[in-house]
């Protein structure tokens, strides 16, 4: 038995791995041409060659592992038991005594194990290729764009000039009909070059761009030198060749990665909570400081009690002078003029402005300081995130595979996005939530584990006890039961009769239920007036009974081997005591809904319908029973 657990083992493994591998590649190049997509426009453009495009797009595709993992084992669990489920494999194994639980645990011990990789890679490599890629991204950023002048329009991504072309031979590589505004010393210093034809190239160190111009003028104004005139000289210049020099720097610099080492995106968990305590250190001293300062401010002259209590202090502390007494402030007030009276308001309320203002500074910076916090105990928080979700993530994926038995990319992806969108919004809505302090970090970095978690522990529950929480027709009987609508009856075919139909039998249940139906339509074939319907209605017991007849009768036909009495056994409507039939069984409350007309009326104006389709139903059975008493007796008769 061993030996067939290992082997099945081994079979789940086999199965697992390429479908993981496989979804993971994909899932990762679709996140990466999100990343692309995004910053689309800082590449493009640039003359970057395809070394650091390279380079940019393997630290990305690094930096994107903890989006991609999660999705891909969630899928691959999915495919993988989907397939068995859909081939039959996972009844074959469950038939053998041969537990779920039991199936999954190779694939629970490689889960496992990734996600404690995931968690080393959160701490030690994930940083290094953040920094990588944030610094080369920076440095694309801030690279020049490739000087590509257009045609017939003004090229203004050289700083401070604008060039015009009319036309250019893209053969010969010469401009026609050029103009060039220089505004880099400003719009009142501004020249301005003519020429028929240029020809345009980088110097060698790619740090300046060289235009030779052909048979044009220059004008430039010279308000420099008379700045005080208000006529503005300006110089004309007529040339037949002309070279200019325009500072631009084509090269790609590379930023220092140092300073994005600093940051909370380069840190491991060490240096996180170092830089943590680092900083909770500095707020409190700061705080402290700043509440110190608070109590022992005077305003305006006039010392605080608090102020004052700390100099008493200080002089018992002495022993040599004696204690200051706070003076009433009104009395004060009181003995100066009215003018003094209006300087001291009006100082006071120059300085509790400086102190709003100062207090607003102050504010601030600790603001920035408990962000900085945050920002760190959110990256700290997240070397843990990615291991819980992939854990949770195939308790999820592999025990749906198995209750939805649908295997490829079809089913599974779908259910897979949706998982994920679902996981990604409750994730993100967490992070901006815990980034701006609206709840504390914990809360919401964990937020999005502590929904899926319970979602995680009953799919696996509904899977291990065979439930069938995803059948369809399941949750179609108990809409249609709930909303009161008519089921259809399924009768499926039986390859193999196990029980005998006996012909007598068969005539006494179908004469008793064609007798039934028929008494019934007698005393309630006609539609129900509003006095009839408050007072009597369709008794739901009689309902369930002749229901339960239907039920039975058709149960035991099923098993018959003539074709014509199966064919017409899905002809028998299924009949249910709904609530509508017969709203109310106290007394008391039928004759207040039947005297309160608006509410008794609306009510029975609803159940109209129902009881019409109802009746059709035992005329139904009526018709039917008796059908299938005539097709029995004319086969025993030619028996």
């Amino acid at each position: 038995m061993s030996r067939i657990v290992k082997r099945l083992y081994l079979f789940i493994l086999k199965s697992f791995l390429p479908l993981f591998a496989m979804t993971f590649f994909i899932v990762l190049f679709i996140v990466l041409m999100q990343f692309l997509w995004k910053y689309i426009d800082d590449l493009v453009g640039k003359g970057l060659s395809f070394s650091v495009l390279g380079e940019l797009f393997f630290y990305a595709a690094v930096t994107l592992v903890p989006m991609a993992l999660p999705l891909a084992i969630l899928l691959a669990s999915l495919m993988t038991f989907g397939n068995l489920g859909e081939r039959s494999e996972l009844t074959a194994i469950k038939a053998s005594g041969i537990s779920l639980l039991k199936v999954m645990k190779p694939l629970i011990i490689l889960v496992m194990t990734i996600a404690v990789g995931a968690f080393f890679f959160q701490n030690d490599i994930l940083p290094k290729a953040q920094v990588k890629m944030w610094t080369l991204l920076f440095s694309m950023k801030q690279k020049s764009p490739e000087v590509e002048i257009p045609e017939g329009v003004f090229y203004d991504q050289i700083p401070g000039y604008s060039l015009y072309v009319k036309s250019k031979n893209r053969d010969t590589g010469i401009l026609y009909d050029v103009m060039i505004y220089d505004i880099s010393r400003g719009g009142d210093n501004s020249t301005i070059l003519l020429a028929d034809s240029a020809r345009m190239a980088f110097t060698k160190d790619s740090r300046y761009l060289y235009l030779h111009l052909f048979t044009g003028e220059q004008f430039e104004n010279l308000r420099e030198q008379r700045a005080l005139d208000r006529n503005v000289p300006f110089r004309r210049e007529s040339f037949a060749d002309k070279e200019i020099l325009i500072p631009f720097d084509a090269n790609f610099n590379r930023l220092d990665e140092g300073g994005m080492r600093k940051q909370y995106v380069g840190k491991n968990m060490e240096e996180l909570r170092n830089t943590i305590d680092s900083i909770s250190q500095r707020v409190d001293s700061i705080g402290n400081g700043y509440a110190r300062d608070l109590k022992l401010t005077a305003f305006s002259g006039v010392m605080r009690s608090t102020y004052l209590s700390e100099k008493n202090k200080e002089k018992e502390e002495n022993k040599t002078a004696s204690p200051v007494k706070p003076m009433p402030l009104d009395s004060l007030l009181s003995a100066l003029t009215p003018v003094e009276q209006n300087d001291i308001y009006n100082s006071a309320r120059t300085l509790t402005n400086n102190r709003v203002s100062e207090l607003e500074f102050r504010a601030l910076t600790m603001a920035d300081e408990k962000r900085s916090i945050r920002r760190h105990e959110i990256e700290l928080i997240k070397k843990f995130t990615l291991s819980v979700a992939c854990i949770i993530f195939f308790f999820i994926g592999a025990p749906l595979g198995a209750i939805i038995r649908k295997g490829g990319l079809g089913t599974p992806l779908v259910i897979s996005v949706l998982l994920f969108l679902f996981y990604y919004i409750i994730d993100n809505t967490g992070y901006k939530m815990a980034r701006d302090g609206r709840i504390a970090v914990w809360a919401g970095m964990w937020l999005s584990t502590s929904v899926l978690l319970p979602l995680g522990i009953f799919v696996t529950y509904k899977a291990m006890n065979d439930s069938a929480v995803f059948n369809k027709d399941l949750y179609v009987s108990l809409i249609n039961r709930l909303l009161g609508l008519s089921e259809k009856r399924h009768v499926p075919m039986k390859e193999v009769i196990i029980n005998e139909v006996s012909p007598l039998r068969a005539e006494s249940m179908l004469a008793r239920l064609y007798g039934e139906s028929r008494m019934w339509l007698r005393r309630h074939g006609h539609v129900l007036s509003y006095k009839e319907y408050w007072r009597t209605g369709y008794p739901k017991a009689e309902l369930a009974r002749i229901g339960a007849l239907v039920d039975s009768t058709v149960n035991y036909l099923s098993d018959s081997r003539s074709l014509k009495v199966n064919s017409k056994l899905e002809k028998f409507p299924v009949i249910r005591p709904l609530w509508i039939y017969h709203p109310v069984s106290r007394r008391w409350l039928r004759l207040t809904l039947e005297i309160f007309v608006p509410a008794g009326g609306l009510i029975y104006l609803l159940s109209l319908p129902y009881c019409k389709r109802l009746r059709s139903e035992f005329a139904a059975v009526e018709k039917n029973s008796l059908e299938e008493l005539r097709i029995i007796k004319e086969e025993n008769e030619n028996d």
